[in-house]
């Protein structure tokens, strides 16, 4: 883990206004800083879904997860000296989560995702919770959040759980370089633990924010790789002295995707196609590198769609029961349901997996002399003697093909996954979370094939 500052960069203010995927990226990486607003339009609409809730409470009203159990027990009655109490469980008893820590970047952006759908100003809420949240952002107090343990719906209450306890001084922090208890760090930067008031766990653990902030991440890598991609085919496509007709503007004016579109613009602008092609005599290259438009537009192609999936949930009020402060209404339904996420997720790793593939393929071409048109076997650049007890690149290309065999088999659906869960009451679940942290080790896997690209490329020559 790294520990990161924010100077007088502008701020992302938190005021119930849309957050755009570079928004969440931003603040997780500490290139702005968050700033929850002062505005009294905005602070009054949250301390009346507060005061609302105080009233109906005092009126002897029935609601969910505050004078009731949660799940399954729903129609268990809390006596009203217990009803305090209840936030208090709900965080201890999820407190279960198992595997790696999230990384810094990735529970910033949970956080962000967090404060933004509490943001929403309908979830009953104190503004003192909102402020606290902001705090943990703007002194870099993160939760130690375990990565494994949501299904996706009632939501990510399990790696929430760790966010709500923080809050409370309960166990531990990550901050200035190493991991503390909460209850040690919280006074020394101007806060005191809160006593959740009733519905407030709830509100921070029920909803999407742990899988929405992962896949803000997931996203923007995504479309980093687009380019970086496109940009080592066109390495590999001259270092394979291969047809750059290919990608000419006629023939995919004939296919309107404007994702293979776009990138096989890149590719004639990096292989500079106005002068004569390099090669004449081979009609039709391997596949790898004719079809390299069509591969990797495929994932340029859905990141709009899923920049829209992505932006409606991070936008969400997505805990439940909702409360109306304006309506005066207590609205239960199943907006903790990760169902977009995990579609958007689904998606995203395997065309990003495909993207690995494809460099995989190229390098397979790149590095064996039967197939890349006079160049040395495995890209070994030794001569002589030495020749004989040098090896290339050649542990390079088993490497990605290890990787992207990896990538591959992590683009099985985690959305199909659907299991019962709380005595049936959590009885189909998104999975989101689950396919959100496949997305980003598809990433990674696939970042790594790319860097090996660049390698080899780097071997050969640059166009």
């Amino acid at each position: 883990m790294t520990d990161q500052h924010t100077d007088g960069a502008q701020a992302v203010v938190f005021d119930g206004q849309r957050l755009a995927i570079e928004d969440v990226v931003a603040l997780a990486s500490r290139q702005r800083a968050a700033h929850l607003s002062k505005q009294a339009a905005f602070t009054g609409r949250i301390e009346r879904g507060a005061a609302f809730l105080d009233r109906l409470l005092r009126e002897d009203g029935v609601i969910y997860g505050v004078t009731t159990g949660y799940g399954d027990s729903c129609t268990v009655s809390i006596p009203p000296e217990l009803v305090a109490e209840l936030p208090h469980h709900l965080y201890t008893y999820h407190g279960i989560g198992a595997g790696r820590y999230l990384s810094p970047q990735e529970t910033r952006a949970v956080l962000v995702a967090r404060l933004a759908s509490l943001s929403q100003g309908v979830s009953g809420v104190s503004l003192g919770l909102l402020l606290q949240l902001e705090q943990l952002l703007v002194h870099d107090v993160l939760p130690l959040i375990p990565a494994e343990g949501s299904v996706g719906a009632s939501g990510d209450l399990t790696p929430l759980s760790y966010v709500a306890a923080v809050l409370c001084g309960e166990r531990d922090v990550w901050w200035e370089g190493r991991v503390q208890p909460a209850k040690e760090v919280l006074p020394r930067i101007g806060l005191q633990p809160l006593r959740l008031r009733p519905k407030e766990a709830q509100a921070l653990m029920n909803g999407t924010p742990a899988m929405t902030g992962l896949a803000c991440l997931a996203w923007q890598r995504a479309e980093r790789l687009v380019r970086l991609a496109t940009r080592v085919t066109a390495c590999n496509v001259w270092a394979a002295d291969g047809n750059a007709h290919h990608f000419d503007e006629t023939l995919f004016g004939f296919k309107p995707h404007p994702g293979p579109q776009s990138v096989a613009r890149r590719l004639r602008q990096d292989l500079n196609c106005d002068s004569p092609a390099r090669n004449e005599q081979r009609l039709q290259d391997r596949y790898s590198l004719r079809c390299a438009p069509h591969v990797i537009g495929v994932l340029e192609d859905a990141l709009p769609w899923l920049r829209q999936l992505i932006e409606n949930e991070l936008n969400s009020a997505n805990d439940n029961p909702l409360i109306d402060p304006d309506g005066e209404r207590v609205l239960h339904g199943g907006h903790f349901y990760g169902g977009h996420i995990a579609m958007a997720m689904d998606t995203l790793k395997t065309a990003v997996a495909n993207v690995a593939d494809l460099l995989d393929r190229q390098l397979a071409l790149l590095v064996d002399s039967k197939f890349n048109h006079g160049l040395p076997s495995n890209l070994s650049g030794a001569q002589g003697p030495r020749a004989a007890i040098n090896h290339g690149l050649k542990a390079l290309q088993i490497s990605v093909s290890a990787w992207t065999a990896e990538a591959l088999k992590h683009t099985m659906p985690a959305s199909v996954f659907s299991r019962s869960t709380e005595c049936h009451n959590q009885d189909k679940v998104s999975m989101g979370t689950i396919a959100a942290r496949d997305a980003l080790r598809v990433l990674e896997l696939t970042e790594q094939v790319a860097a090996a690209m660049l390698i080899a490329a780097r071997g050969v020559g640059e166009p």
